[in-house]
């Protein structure tokens, strides 16, 4: 696969590995976004995502996933290696568009603090 793919071992799939990160992980927050990371033994960065119905109808969650696995996409390699990720979409992240949920993503995840 190329650089751009997103295959399914990138993603976060078995309930147990979200109630692990979030008992577990860190958390960051932004206006729209709710962050929460965890190292995770393994060479590859992981991502989950969630999207309460509080966000909007499936039409408005699908379109919040849709770009958010979009950003993850486009920036794999500045994401941190060896890391499970969950991002949770507050109520108002269905107005964003990918270039607002780059920016806001992008500080959360990209900061000096977490780049350990």
């Amino acid at each position: 696969m190329g650089p751009f793919s997103f295959s399914k071992k990138e993603r976060l799939l078995n309930r147990a590995d979200f109630v692990n990160l979030n008992r577990h992980g860190e958390r960051r927050h932004s206006r729209h976004f709710i962050v929460t990371f965890k190292k995770n033994g393994l060479s590859i960065t992981r991502l989950g995502i969630t999207v309460s119905k509080k966000a909007g109808n499936a039409v408005k969650r699908n379109r919040i996933k849709r770009l958010i696995r979009e950003f993850f996409r486009l920036n794999k390699p500045y994401f941190p290696k060896g890391y499970d990720i969950n991002i949770a979409a507050k109520k108002d992240a269905s107005y964003c568009d990918l270039r607002k949920i780059g920016e806001e993503i992008g500080v959360i995840i990209f900061d000096k603090e977490f780049r350990v």
